[in-house]
């Protein structure tokens, strides 16, 4: 008898002995290209709106008399503290960490928190990543390569704002871009768990904001309480760290330690559940519907698939006017006695009187903000076609304009009733001129449906770049946030639909701009539904 020949040698399992998940790499280099765009955008508009402010705050603040004055003022005023957080010091530096740092915290995690969730549970939820799954690609590398591009996107930012800032000193510039990339990586380990328990990307997104919320709620109330900054509840929020750092005011580096353990203790979390769970699967499984369907229409199913979104948004724009009109009364306070920043909220909110200008600036900003809220409403749309559950709708005798209306009534109607709840309180926190108040804010609707009639006319002429309409909205909101601040020209800030709108309630109302702006989204919205129906869906 012949000898039998040997076994070959077994293959080895993927990720078995290597330091990363094997496919770690090959999925890592898939989510920075799908992402060359966003992630860029992202950090740069953050980047620039840290970096335009020591020029911007010294022209404001020029004197040190005139920033001593600041910190006295921000020592008595405990509102003005919630919004901005407290000041430890009174160079230029200082100043700027005090004016942007929370809020570039705050737009590193929500970065982060979309990165994960994108590259997590949207990639199990639409299929591709069974097929991934199929190679020799590890069980934990999609999650390593999203935290990887999460970090890859924080270090960029902390690198970009540390060499921008070294001017004003090394170490404070260090310090503020670590305590930004390391609240974007506490909510992108944070988002990696929240992808884990839920079975929808929608619900970890909602459930990692709700987080960020709770965190900027809880820094503005222990700010509030303490202009030290010492209170508990400043503790509890990572968005309370940074300022712990105190940058460019006798750094404290031990707090990076916090930022580390969070991070540690989340992402250990996250590859634990994510080990322990099958693809597809989840924690917290959505809970089956009723044997008998109750949605009858398209406009229902895009309601019922949007209200929990319009909800969350909903109270915070409630929550956001009642901060911003408590503020009105202070808004003297808040800009001391430099005629540079006078100059500024008048230019931004017109030059009819301190308090007017600074409730158009406000209510504006809240109108930059719901054009946000717009555009995700309407690219709904394009996650409804991409991930295949729009295709059985359309099979039916449901055509595709009735289809996208109502997610349309949704997105442009849902924008129309969040100003008209951050006029609701504004006018509960200011006590005074309702009508104008409420005004105010419904002035700036027209404005934010132009911008949901971009992202109407991206997604139905342009599937594949709609993402674009993000582009859109960011940089509308860069300039009419940091425009006037910069001295840009008017012809730049005019690109801006909502830099055509009157200044309520200061100037008298004029209809022809809110009614151009009005026919313009409609026509903008009929453009991109036309296009719609002549393109086929993607497969």
């Amino acid at each position: 008898m012949t000898a039998a020949a040997p076994l070959p040698a077994p293959l080895p399992r993927p990720g078995g002995t290597r330091l990363l998940p094997a496919g770690t790499g090959t999925l890592l280099r898939l989510a920075l290209r799908r992402d060359r765009v966003t992630i860029p955008v992202w950090v740069a508009a953050n980047a620039l709106m840290v970096l335009s402010m020591p020029g911007t705050l010294e022209s404001l603040y020029g004197t040190p008399a005139a920033r001593a004055a600041l910190v006295r003022q921000m020592e008595a005023a405990a509102s003005l503290r919630a919004m901005t957080g407290p000041l430890f010091g009174d160079s230029p530096g200082a100043l700027t960490a005090w004016r942007v740092g929370v809020y570039a915290a705050l737009l590193a995690a929500a970065m982060s928190l979309l990165v994960v969730v994108r590259h997590t549970r949207d990639e199990e939820e639409s299929g591709r990543q069974e097929l991934t799954a199929s190679g020799a690609v590890g069980r934990r590398a999609p999650l390593t390569a999203a935290l990887l591009t999460a970090a890859l996107a924080n270090g960029l930012l902390a690198l970009l704002v540390a060499a921008g800032l070294a001017g004003q000193g090394a170490a404070g510039a260090v310090a503020l871009g670590l305590g930004v990339a390391g609240v974007g990586m506490v909510f992108a380990t944070a988002a990696a768990v929240a992808a884990q328990l839920t079975e929808s990307a929608r619900l970890a997104r909602g459930l990692t904001a709700a987080v960020l919320g709770a965190a900027f709620v809880l820094r503005a109330a222990g700010d509030s309480a303490a202009a030290d900054g010492a209170s508990v509840w400043t503790w509890l929020s990572p968005l309370g760290w940074v300022e712990h750092l105190r940058p460019f005011a006798g750094e404290r580096w031990w707090v990076l330690a916090l930022f580390a353990a969070a991070v540690l203790a989340q992402g250990t979390a996250a590859y634990l559940l994510a080990g322990r769970r099958d693809l597809g699967m989840s924690f917290l499984p959505t809970r089956p519907g009723p044997a008998a369907g109750r949605l009858g229409t398209a406009g229902a199913l895009a309601w019922r698939l949007q209200r929990g979104a319009l909800l969350g948004w909903g109270v915070g724009f409630l929550l956001a006017g009642a901060v911003y009109g408590g503020l009105t009364e202070g808004a003297s306070g808040l800009v001391g006695d430099s005629e540079r920043a006078r100059e500024i909220v008048e230019r931004m909110g017109g030059g009819t009187g301190l308090t007017d200008a600074f409730v158009a600036t406000t209510t504006g900003m809240l109108g930059l903000v719901a054009a946000l809220f717009a555009v995700a409403s309407v690219l709904r749309l394009s996650g409804e076609e991409s991930s295949g559950r729009a295709e059985p709708v359309l099979a039916a005798s449901v055509g595709r304009v009735r289809w996208a209306a109502g997610h349309l009534a949704v997105a442009f109607g849902g924008a129309a009733l969040l100003m008209v709840l951050a006029g609701a309180g504004f006018a509960a926190g200011y006590g005074r001129d309702v009508p104008g108040v409420l005004a105010a804010c419904l002035v700036q609707v027209p404005a934010v449906w132009v911008i949901g009639g971009v992202a109407v006319l991206l997604y139905g002429a342009l599937p594949r770049g709609a993402s674009a309409a993000w582009a859109v909205a960011v940089a509308v909101l860069l300039l009419g946030w940091i425009g006037p601040a910069l001295d840009l020209p008017s012809a730049v800030l005019d690109a801006s639909p909502f830099a055509h709108l009157p200044k309520l309630p200061g100037e008298a109302m004029r209809w022809g701009p809110p009614a151009a702006l009005t026919g313009l989204a409609a026509l903008l919205t009929a453009a991109g539904l036309a296009a719609l129906r002549r393109r086929d869906l993607a497969s």
